[in-house]
């Protein structure tokens, strides 16, 4: 995994984290520097990056990301993309 890849992978952490933690009904204000967080460093990748892994951050899939940088990629399920089979 590329120290990128690594960085990606703790700020997909840290949006769980803080999804879990906030009520249903919260603002979701506390959000968006995390979203920004991740699409800066989604446009950071280099063009070799995985397609798979593009394709979940471009879709803003970003529990499939985690998992795929996990190493857990099989735990995902088909989209209604249909991307992963």
């Amino acid at each position: 995994m590329t120290p990128l890849e690594k960085e990606l992978l703790t700020a997909l952490g840290q949006l769980a984290e803080t999804v879990k933690s906030k009520p249903a009904a919260g603002p979701k204000s506390a959000l968006l520097p995390l979203f920004s967080r991740l699409d800066d460093l989604t446009a950071k990748l280099p063009p070799d990056t995985d397609p798979a892994l593009l394709h979940y951050l471009h879709k803003k899939s970003y529990e499939k990301a985690r998992l795929f940088l996990e190493g857990r990629d099989a735990e995902n399920q088909a989209g209604g993309c249909r991307h992963v089979s």
